[in-house]
């Protein structure tokens, strides 16, 4: 390497500012240089057997590398050349100060060689130091990223299996198994895919890597957590999935107690339901009477089928068959309750109306009307319907109501000034 010719002369101040200054930048460059050189990221990525978006561009920072290098050594001859050109006398010759400016002047700068040692470029200063910091910035960069995913990345996911390599023996514990339960199938997915995903975070760690668009400093960014935080999430909703296989173990045999009980309760429904209904049909005439059904044997196979799951440990099964038969077990007794009212809604009807007819029976015997022959003969044909079997709903509540006309009207007799229907209802 050598300087290029053409500069003009410096006076000898000149000259010295300009080696100060070039110097001062000399230093900087060496220092950046050699800490990059001992960065950990970089040692790192010199021993890793890298892969995909990492290698291509780790194999062009290190050629930036070495052009950097290749940079500073030729820098560095050219300032030592200038230094000991310099040196020579205390007071310059014009010559001196001539071949000073040629290289340390605002047209001076030096000749950068190839990798075959023969100068291919031309670089005024500021070019070169231009150059040498873009380039130190590339590879800064790529080192800083790598390392940042590597201290992030790898160390996470270790406690993450851990932590998944404990959840494993426990669901297993609990019958939590690959092809068993769903989340057996999702703990083993999650298995291989922090696997994978530290494979490939060591190999290729920029792939993970998500720059800062709106920094220019080597390194702005932050690593790529996506993978790594869907797994976090899965193990989450696995662990949630065994802590409830586990609370069906402890509590299995009180919530089958509780069926039982259900079932039970909704079976005697039934059965009064079915009696009530012979007995509907025996006392009240021409009424509608919905039939009963009986209770759906599913529901006992598969109470028998959770006991069966308890005694042999199988909680995983026993899990959702639990919720299952608790929520039709409810559904089994409010049908059976509803089928009770749907057939003694007849008998009901027949009571409302009995009371009706004491009630307005009664209201006349205090106004001293109840023996009027024709309350008596309206009483007794109301009465000779409602207490007869089989009993005829609408004819007796058509007599009721015949009766209630008629009393009725006999308050009104004994007391025209006030309204009927205020004086029956005082």
């Amino acid at each position: 390497m050598a300087p290029d010719s053409g500069g003009k002369m410096l006076g000898r101040e000149e000259a010295d500012r300009a080696l100060a200054r070039l110097a001062a930048e000399h230093e900087a460059i060496e220092s950046s240089l050699l800490a990059l050189q001992d960065h950990a990221g970089r040692r790192l990525l010199e021993g890793a057997e890298l892969t995909g978006i990492t290698r291509e561009r780790w194999a062009r920072a290190e050629r930036t590398a070495a052009s950097l290098w290749a940079c500073f050594d030729a820098f560095t001859a050219t300032l030592d050349a200038a230094r000991e050109l310099r040196s020579r006398r205390r007071f310059p010759t014009r010559e001196d100060l001539t071949r000073l400016g040629e290289v340390l002047g605002e047209e001076g700068g030096l000749l950068v060689a190839g990798p075959d040692g023969r100068p291919v470029e031309r670089l005024r200063w500021a070019e070169l130091i231009g150059r040498m910091n873009a380039g130190y910035a590339e590879v800064l960069d790529a080192v800083i990223a790598a390392e940042a995913v590597w201290s992030a990345l790898p160390a996470r996911i270790d406690m993450l299996s851990t932590e998944l390599h404990r959840l494993r023996d426990l669901a297993h514990s609990v019958g939590v198994r690959p092809g068993a339960h769903p989340a057996g199938d999702e703990l083993r997915r999650v298995t291989e895919d922090l696997k994978e995903l530290r494979a490939e975070v060591i190999a290729d760690p920029l792939a993970f890597w998500i720059p800062d668009g709106g920094s220019s400093a080597p390194g702005g960014g932050r690593p790529d957590t996506a993978r790594y935080d869907r797994s976090a999430r899965a193990l989450d909703d696995i662990r949630r999935e065994v802590e409830a296989v586990i609370g069906v173990r402890k509590d299995a045999e009180e919530r089958l107690v509780r069926l039982r009980d259900v079932l039970s309760r909704a079976d005697r429904t039934l059965a009064e339901a079915r009696t009530a209904r012979g007995e509907v049909l025996a006392k009240i005439a021409a009424s509608e009477v919905p039939a009963v059904n009986g209770p759906p044997t599913a529901l006992q196979e598969q109470l028998a089928a959770a006991a069966d799951f308890r005694r042999r440990a199988q909680w995983h099964r026993l899990s959702p068959l639990l919720e299952s038969l608790e929520e039709r077990a409810e559904q089994e007794l409010t049908r059976a309750r509803d089928s009770l009212a749907a057939v003694t809604a007849p008998l009901a009807v027949r009571a409302e109306l009995r009371g009706r007819l004491d009630a307005y029976k009664a209201r006349t015997a205090r106004c001293g009307k109840a023996e009027e022959p024709l309350l008596v003969e309206r009483y007794d044909a109301a009465r000779r319907l409602l207490w007869t079997a089989p009993c005829d709903l609408r004819a007796a509540e058509l007599a009721v109501l015949r009766y209630q006309q008629a009393a009725a009207e006999a308050l009104a007799a004994e007391e025209p000034g006030e309204p009927v229907e205020r004086r029956w209802h005082a």
